[in-house]
């Protein structure tokens, strides 16, 4: 492992290092399907774009963006993180995304979500943590659900891609929620 922040059971997470760019990392931000429902992603997205995000991740004080790494293989296998951190009303939003296909739809996600959220709410003293996906995002809004989360609402017409408008749903936890989940689990 190489400079672990959180350890789970099959995954760590750690800093996004330079290094990430000479991977996969650029490759999936260029992969239709894989940034399919991302509301930011704009084609194409070169290495010395990654390599200049990585770069800026420091002067980002709102923001905790870590990679998500496979233990068995050291490999890289997405991102996870929390932004928009408001210390003012204890809140942040949460995204997550498994770039490497090999690893998608097997429990990666959710793992490293309950360490991202676990993190948020019992290190950083969050009290809300929230999500937003595209209305079509079934990966997404299962993973929501089953972390606990609860929809709060539709925001109408609120992404504008691929040549038409779409529907976003926002979930969100908050913190003696996740933590009375966790003591049931």
């Amino acid at each position: 492992m190489k400079n672990p922040f959180l350890v789970g059971k099959n995954i760590y997470l750690r800093g996004l290092i330079l290094e990430d760019c000479d991977g996969d990392y650029p490759l999936w931000l260029n992969d239709e399907t894989t940034c399919q429902y991302s509301e930011h992603h704009v084609f194409p997205y070169s290495r010395e774009d990654a390599q200049e995000y990585i770069s800026n991740l420091s002067l980002q004080k709102d923001k905790v963006m870590l990679a998500i790494v496979d233990k068995k293989s050291d490999k890289h296998i997405g991102n996870i993180a929390i932004f928009a951190i408001s210390h003012l009303h204890r809140s942040a939003e949460f995204s997550i995304m498994i770039g490497n296909k090999n690893f998608q739809e097997k429990g990666y996600s959710k793992e490293a979500s309950l360490m991202m959220l676990n993190h948020g709410f019992n290190t950083m003293n969050l009290h809300r943590i929230y999500c937003g996906t595209m209305q079509n995002n079934e990966p997404m809004k299962r993973l929501s659900l089953a972390l606990g989360m609860k929809q709060e609402g539709i925001f109408r017409d609120e992404v504008y891609k691929n040549g038409k408008y779409h529907d976003t749903i926002r979930f969100s936890i908050l913190k003696e929620e996740f933590n009375a989940d966790i003591a049931l689990n």
